[in-house]
C-alpha cells in the first residue's frame, strides 16, 4: 500500500511537472494570455464580478487585435468558472489566452489546474506568458540537508535538496604543515598551528551557518547536518560547535569521506546512506545500483530500452521498472481511415510543438494520410502494461549521477527482470 501511495506521489508530481513545462513554452503575441490563481477561500462571484470589470476595461486597449483575444480569454474563463460553486480544496489556477501555434497560426486555449497544495494568493494577470513561480515552488524538495565537508586543508558545503546535491561554496586553510620551520620553538609552532586550525574552522562555520540559516521555511524544510572528513577533524569541528547553535543541535551524524573539495559532498551522500535510508534519493541510488549489478553480470537480469522493455513487460518478466522523469515522449496509435491500417509510434516533440505538426505519412497499403486515432504519455502507457504484471514502477530523477545515467545511457527506460527471457 505504502509503495502504491509512493508511486501515485511520483506520477503526480511528474504530470505536474510536465503541464508546467507545456504551459512555460507558450507564448501570445501581446499581453494577451491571461494568469488567474484562486485560492480555496475565495468566493466564485467575486472571480467573476472582477473578470466582468475587466472585460470593460478592455475598451481601453489600443490594439483592436490584443483586445478582441482578451476579451475572448475572459469570456472562455467566465463560461468555465460556471461550473464552480466554490473552488477545489487547493483552490485552482486557470491559464487562457491566444497561443502562438506557428508561422501565423494562433489558437485559443485555456487549462484549469487544481495544483498539489493549496494557494495562498489571489492573482488576475495579463502578459505574453504565463505566470508559473508559484506553482513551480511547489515542485521544490519538501526535506533539505545541510552538507560540509572538511579537513585542515580546505571545506566545501551543500545542500542535499530531495535527490539533489547542490553545492554552494568552499573555503581553504592557511594552516601551515606539520614540519615547523627553522628558528621556530616547536611548541610555538604547534600554538600558532592550533590558532590557525581554530580560525579556519570557525571561518567554515560561520559561511556555512550563514548559507543554510538564508534556507527558505527554514524550521519547517531543514532536517539537519551532515557532515564528512578525516578523523579527528570532523570530530573537532563538530565538538568545537563551530555552527550556529540552530545547526548545532541539527547535527545527523559524522561520516569517514576521502574528498573535501566538491567531489566530497556526493561521497558524503553515500556514506550517511544508512541515516538517510528514508529519503526518495537514497532510495533511487539503491535501485539504480541494483540495476547496475545486474547488467554487468554474465547473464544479468537486466533490460534496456523501450522495445527490449515493452517486450519483457508484455511477457511479465519485470520485476522493477525504471523510468527518468525526463522522458518526454508519447505513444501514437495511427490509423488509415481508409482501410483500417493501424500501427503504434513512440514520438518525441519540442515543447510548444503539437501532434498536429507531425507529417506521419501514408498508409502502405492504400496511400491515403495516416492520422492519430490516440495518443498516451509514455510513462502512462508503460505504467499501465506494469501494473497488469504486479510491476514495482520506480520514477527516476536525473539530479543525481545513476539517475543521469539512466536516461543519457539507457534513453530514460530499464529494467530489473524477474527471470531473463533473450530481450
Amino acid at each position: 500500500m505504502a509503495e502504491k501511495q509512493e508511486m501515485d506521489e511520483a506520477r503526480r508530481r511528474y504530470e505536474f511537472k510536465k503541464m508546467l513545462e507545456k504551459l512555460a513554452a507558450k507564448e501570445g503575441s501581446g499581453t494577451e494570455l491571461i494568469t488567474l490563481y484562486i485560492p480555496p477561500d475565495k468566493q466564485i462571484s467575486d472571480v467573476t464580478s472582477q473578470l466582468r470589470d475587466e472585460f470593460g476595461q478592455c475598451a481601453n486597449i489600443k490594439s483592436k487585435q490584443t483586445r478582441t483575444n482578451v476579451q475572448s480569454a475572459i469570456s472562455s474563463i467566465l463560461s468555465r468558472l460556471k461550473y464552480f460553486k466554490r473552488p477545489p480544496e487547493h483552490g485552482m489556477a486557470v491559464f487562457c489566452g491566444t497561443i502562438n501555434v506557428g508561422g501565423d497560426r494562433t489558437d485559443l486555449q485555456c487549462e484549469i489546474i487544481e495544483p498539489p497544495e493549496p494557494l495562498n494568493l489571489y492573482l488576475y494577470r495579463c502578459s505574453s506568458s504565463f505566470e508559473l513561480e508559484p506553482l513551480q515552488e511547489m515542485l521544490g524538495e519538501k526535506e533539505v540537508y545541510g552538507l560540509i565537508v572538511i579537513d585542515r586543508r580546505e571545506a566545501y558545503f551543500g545542500f542535499l535538496r530531495g535527490n539533489r546535491i547542490e553545492p554552494i561554496g568552499g573555503a581553504t586553510s592557511t594552516v601551515p604543515g606539520k614540519q615547523r620551520k627553522g628558528g621556530q620553538s616547536s611548541v610555538r609552532f604547534q600554538r600558532l598551528r592550533l590558532i590557525a586550525i581554530n580560525e579556519f574552522y570557525k571561518k567554515v562555520g560561520e559561511r556555512a551557518s550563514e548559507v543554510f540559516l538564508a534556507e527558505k521555511d527554514f524550521f519547517e524544510r531543514f532536517r539537519g547536518v551532515l557532515i564528512g572528513g578525516p578523523t579527528p577533524t570532523k570530530e573537532e569541528f563538530a565538538d568545537g560547535e563551530y555552527l550556529h547553535h540552530e545547526l548545532q543541535k541539527r547535527i545527523i551524524g559524522l561520516f569517514d569521506v576521502a574528498y573535501t573539495n566538491e567531489s566530497g559532498l556526493a561521497e558524503l551522500v553515500d556514506a550517511a546512506a544508512d541515516a538517510l535510508k528514508g529519503i526518495e534519493v537514497i532510495k533511487e541510488k539503491t535501485i539504480m545500483n541494483r540495476f547496475l549489478q545486474e547488467l554487468v553480470k554474465d547473464n544479468g537480469n537486466a533490460a534496456y530500452g523501450e522495445e527490449g522493455v515493452r517486450k519483457n513487460l508484455e511477457l511479465g518478466a519485470v520485476d522493477v521498472l525504471l523510468l527518468s522523469d525526463k522522458l518526454r515522449k508519447s505513444r501514437l496509435r495511427i490509423v488509415c481511415q481508409t482501410c483500417g491500417y493501424r500501427e503504434e509510434r513512440t514520438v518525441q516533440l519540442e515543447a510548444g510543438r503539437s501532434f498536429k505538426e507531425i507529417d506521419l505519412g501514408t498508409c502502405p497499403e492504400e496511400g491515403a494520410p495516416l492520422v492519430i486515432e490516440e495518443e498516451v504519455d509514455i510513462i502512462e502507457e508503460l505504467t499501465g502494461l506494469a501494473d497488469q504484471s504486479s510491476t514495482e514502477v520506480k520514477i527516476i530523477s536525473d539530479d543525481f549521477e545513476e539517475g543521469a545515467m539512466l536516461y543519457n545511457a539507457f534513453g530514460g527506460i530499464a529494467a530489473i527482470l524477474r527471470y531473463r527471457t533473450g530481450y
